[in-house]
């Protein structure tokens, strides 16, 4: 079971007085990135959130949005003068040194980061917020978890279709493999018959064998073959497990475009180099949806 990178869930949960919206939004990263970003209210659950999500989610980058709405008429929020105070002397500190000229305003001050504080939240703490705020959150993340599944099932479909196109154009480059040699072998008695037209020298059929056993000796892709079949057998492995190994299945995508180019580049024959285009681009193409799996 394949899971997608990106997704989206939302949920709210209201607790006594407080309504908790969460958004939580992934998209594709190679390693596991938590970015929250919390009311002040509750910014020392940052560590937390990260946790759950961690529990959660494997890799990529995951963008945890929340909002607390409450409704207690007992709550207020205060202006921090001392933050105001270090916001202004900062910014008049570094007008004089940059000779930069500006109005600065209380308006601009008072929307700044930490200056507006909910009472309730300075004297209690953040952590009586948490059981409500982890609901919201289990239940955006599991309708997070449905997004990727489904967004999952898409992609690994595609990967199986890609996986059938490499395995139709292998057993056509199989079954044209052993017919090369021989091929080879007419035109070279072609040419030689040309170059020695009009003349009385020969050439021994012994001296031909030798040098198409040469030719087929260096042609001779069995090998490829043979690990190509065994690199799209564990990728299709892979593919049916309950696990999503995004990364397994990319580095056997790049061994298999590998082992691709070594049949290119040995078989020289016409036939097989368009066989091995289209495994190319059949390989080009997982490699393009497995950077959206975890």
């Amino acid at each position: 079971m394949l899971l997608s990178m990106t997704g989206f869930g939302a949920a709210t949960h209201q607790a006594g007085d407080a309504l908790f919206t969460v958004e939580v939004r992934t998209v594709n990263n190679r390693f596991l990135k938590v970015i929250s970003r919390l009311p002040e209210s509750c910014v020392s659950l940052d560590g937390q959130v990260e946790r759950a999500v961690r529990d959660r989610i494997g890799r990529g980058t995951v963008n945890v949005f929340v909002r607390i709405h409450s409704r207690s008429t007992g709550s207020r929020s205060l202006a921090d003068e001392g933050v105001i105070a270090d916001y202004a002397e900062q910014f008049r500190g570094m007008a004089e040194r940059l000779g930069l000229s500006g109005e600065l305003t209380l308006d601009s001050l008072l929307s700044l980061p930490g200056v507006i504080r909910d009472d309730n939240s300075r004297t209690e703490g953040g952590e009586h917020l948490w059981p409500g705020l982890e609901v919201a959150l289990q239940e955006a993340l599991e309708e997070l978890a449905t997004f990727r599944t489904q967004e999952g099932a898409t992609i690994e479909a595609d990967l199986g279709r890609q996986c059938e196109v490499i395995g139709t154009e292998l057993e056509a480059v199989r079954l044209r493999s052993p017919k090369v040699a021989e091929a080879y072998r007419q035109k070279l008695l072609e040419r030689v018959g040309t170059a020695l037209a009009g003349t009385a020298a020969k050439v021994s059929e012994t001296d031909v064998i030798r040098e198409v056993s040469l030719f087929a000796d260096r042609c001779d892709i069995n090998e490829e073959l043979s690990r190509m079949d065994a690199h799209l057998v564990q990728f299709r492995q892979i593919l049916d497990a309950d696990s999503s190994e995004g990364r397994k299945l990319d580095f056997l995508a790049q061994e298999m475009f590998r082992e691709t180019n070594t049949i290119g580049s040995k078989a020289n024959d016409v036939e097989i180099a368009h066989r091995v285009v289209e495994i190319k681009l059949a390989i080009e193409r997982i490699r393009e949806n497995l950077q959206n799996v975890e």
